[in-house]
């Protein structure tokens, strides 16, 4: 018998967004639903003279609904394994699975038409994130689906989404944990021929900052010569790139121990000997590491996770791209970037305007920046265009 899920209705007009195919739903757009629907609920969406008009999840907040497609759908066994087909082969066929490479995206949300699923590869072995509960109960299907279709290329699937739901929302989260294979423990990567150490478990995020892998080969271009400093480095990918790309020196600042260590265990195994490393916040050394490098690279951890954080966010970014535009010796670069989804790329262009005003130097936009070829973006939805960076010559 074909499954039934429970209806929302919208107001009249309230489609718009959904005929264009923008898969959020606000609820403010919702007329009616049926008794009984809960937060994590598979829902179709129907027309407000009753016809359906996509399928998603429903949750208690601003974003009503999640839509995982424009139609009447079940999601059954062959969808999760046609949805991660689609995904893989779009990946294979820009050139991601080669010799050279070995970690990157597998699959990105609304960008590969799942709100909420993110999987990451790491030389065989796979970080699962669920950013929304209604995906939990599917859990087994997703993880059947990259098997079947990584088959011996899978050697295992670690869950991590702990983190990911407040302490008043973690019933029913499973713990982070295994869910294939039995191997742990950090994993080497190649990225462009550069080896990487991802600690999967520990590390921030799934483990490693896959989104920046063509800005890091684009520092590396122009990094020959150069004394270069890295703020926020985490683990040193722009460290890398840049030391192997003939930098003079590379300083790598951050406030993490354990990430600086890393940074250094990916020096050695890449043999380079440029590196220089340094436990500090960021915000108190910042002024004087700038004065002392000509290529500086700026990439802070999401300053605003939530609207409510947008001003103090905005604050942030003006306040230390000022004091590198500032500070900067005559003829330096400046790699920049914004990872707060709240903060658009006008808003976070907006600020660096305002910090070159502040600064008084005289600069240009060389290029614009944005994520990776393996973290798609929709025309129909550009709220996942999340990372936005700008490539900055400070002539003089």
């Amino acid at each position: 018998m074909k499954i039934q899920y429970p209806r929302i209705v919208l107001h009249p007009g309230k489609e718009t967004s959904l005929l264009r195919q923008h898969p959020w739903i606000f609820s403010g757009a919702i007329r009616s639903k049926e008794h009984g629907i809960v937060s994590g609920d598979v829902v179709w969406i129907c027309h407000s003279k009753g016809n359906i008009l996509g399928t998603g999840f429903y949750s208690d907040g601003s974003i009503a609904v999640r839509l995982l497609s424009f139609c009447e759908t079940e999601l059954n066994p062959s969808f999760w394994f046609q949805a991660m087909d689609q995904a893989i082969s779009n990946r294979e066929h820009w050139g991601l699975f080669n010799s050279q490479l070995n970690v990157y995206r597998l699959f990105y949300g609304e960008g590969d038409g799942i709100p909420g699923l993110v999987i990451d590869y790491y030389n065989g072995h796979v970080v699962l994130q669920l950013h929304h509960k209604g995906l939990l109960p599917y859990l087994n299907s997703i993880c059947k689906a990259l098997q079947e279709r990584l088959q011996e290329k899978l050697k295992s699937i670690y869950f991590k989404s702990a983190a990911l739901y407040p302490a008043a929302d973690k019933t029913g989260v499973p713990a982070d944990g295994l869910l294939f294979g039995d191997d742990l423990n950090p994993v080497w990567v190649n990225e462009n021929n550069h080896r990487f150490l991802v600690d999967r478990v520990s590390g921030q995020k799934t483990g490693f900052f896959i989104d920046q892998r063509e800005n890091r080969s684009l520092v590396k271009k122009y990094a020959s010569g150069r004394n270069v400093l890295n703020a926020f480095s985490y683990t040193g990918g722009f460290s890398v790139y840049a030391a192997a790309g003939g930098a003079q020196s590379v300083c790598s600042i951050d406030i993490s121990a354990a990430a600086l260590e890393t940074c250094k265990l990916n020096f050695n195994a890449n043999a380079l000997e440029q590196g220089t490393f340094i436990k500090a916040d960021v915000f108190e050394v910042l002024k004087e590491s700038v004065s002392q490098h000509n290529l500086i690279i700026l990439d802070p951890p999401a300053f605003a996770k939530h609207r409510t954080s947008k001003h103090q966010a905005v604050t942030a970014y003006k306040r230390i791209n000022s004091i590198a535009l500032k500070h900067a010796p005559k003829n330096s670069l400046l790699f920049t970037f914004s990872c707060s989804g709240v903060v658009d790329r006008n808003l976070f262009y907006n600020t660096l305007v305002a910090s070159a005003i502040e600064a008084k130097r005289n600069v240009q936009w060389v290029q614009m920046l944005m994520q990776g070829i393996d973290h798609p973006v929709s025309p129909c939805f550009p709220e996942g265009d999340y990372l936005k960076g700008l490539m900055i010559w400070i002539k003089d």
